[in-house]
C-alpha cells in the first residue's frame, strides 16, 4: 500500500492506495505546533480505525506548502512506518517541463496537480484547485506547465468578511435559494456561492482563450464539489486529483 500526504495551509489530506486504487482518505487540521509524536498518534489511530497496519504501507509520497509540518510528518513516517517519504520538490522525476520564470516558486501541490491532470486527462488542461487559495494552473498542448492564477479561497473570503466587518456573521457555504438574498446570511451565501461560480466561469474562459477551446478543465479541492457542480465550463470534478498525482509520482520515482 501507498500513503499519500498533501499538506496544505488549512488541512493535511491523507490517502491510502492499495493495488493502485484509493482505499480511503482523511483530513486533519494543519497545525505547525503539532509534534512528530502527535502525528504518529494520529496515524496510529487513523490506521486502526481503517483496519490497516503500518507494516502494510510500503511507500509514502508527500507534497507540502508548510515546511515545518512536512518536517514533523516526515519524521513521524520514518519513526512509525519506517519509511522516508518521497517529497515532491526539486530533483524528483515529474516528466513535465516547468516554464514558470522561477520553477522553484511553483507550489509542490500545483506541480502534482499539473502532472496528475496531464497523466489522467491529457493536455492541454486547466486545474482549478479549491484550497486556502483558489489556484488555476495551465498546461499547454505539449504537456508543459505554463503558470496560472491565485486568489483567496472560499473560506478565506468568508472569514475576511467576518473579521473585517462589524455586523456581518460567519456563514456556511451552501447553495442559497436565490441569488438575491432576503437576509444578511442569505446575501453572503449568494455572494460567495454565485460569485465564485461566476469567477470560475470567467477565469476558465480566459484560460481557454489562450490555451485553446479544446482545453479540459478539472476541479479539485475542498469546495470543488460545492461550487463547480454548477459550472458548465468544468469538465471533471476529481477531489482526489492531488493524492492520485502523488501515487503516480511515487511510481515513476521508484528506485
Amino acid at each position: 500500500m501507498l500513503l499519500a500526504i498533501d499538506i496544505g495551509n488549512t488541512n493535511v489530506v491523507f490517502g491510502v492506495f492499495k493495488d493502485g486504487n484509493p482505499k480511503f482518505s482523511a483530513r486533519a487540521g494543519t497545525k505547525t505546533s503539532k509534534t512528530s509524536d502527535e502525528w504518529m498518534v494520529f496515524l496510529d489511530r487513523l490506521f486502526a480505525l481503517k483496519g490497516i497496519k503500518a507494516v502494510d504501507v510500503h511507500q509514502v509520497a508527500m507534497c507540502s506548502v508548510v515546511p515545518p509540518v512536512a518536517e514533523a510528518i516526515g519524521l513521524a513516517c520514518r519513526n512509525y512506518i519506517g519509511i522516508v517519504p518521497l517529497e515532491v520538490g526539486p530533483g524528483i522525476k515529474t516528466g513535465m517541463s516547468i516554464l514558470y520564470e522561477n520553477p522553484k516558486d511553483v507550489g509542490a501541490d500545483r506541480v502534482v496537480n499539473a502532472v496528475a491532470v496531464t497523466h489522467f486527462y491529457g493536455a492541454p488542461a486547466i486545474v482549478v484547485d479549491f484550497g486556502t487559495a483558489v489556484t488555476f494552473d495551465a498546461i499547454n498542448s505539449h504537456g508543459e506547465y505554463l503558470g496560472g492564477a491565485i486568489m483567496p479561497g472560499v473560506i478565506v473570503g468568508v472569514q475576511a468578511l467576518f473579521t473585517h466587518t462589524s455586523k456581518l456573521p460567519m456563514v456556511d457555504i451552501t447553495r442559497p435559494k436565490s441569488v438575491i438574498g432576503r437576509n444578511t446570511t442569505a446575501s453572503i451565501q449568494a455572494g460567495m456561492y454565485y460569485g465564485y461560480i461566476s469567477m470560475v466561469q470567467g477565469m476558465v474562459k480566459r484560460f481557454r482563450d489562450e490555451l485553446g477551446a479544446d482545453c479540459k478543465a478539472v476541479a479539485t479541492g475542498g469546495q470543488a464539489e460545492i461550487i463547480c457542480k454548477e459550472c458548465p465550463c468544468v469538465d471533471e470534478i476529481d477531489v482526489d486529483l492531488t493524492l492520485r498525482g502523488l501515487h503516480y509520482l511515487a511510481d515513476i520515482n521508484k528506485g
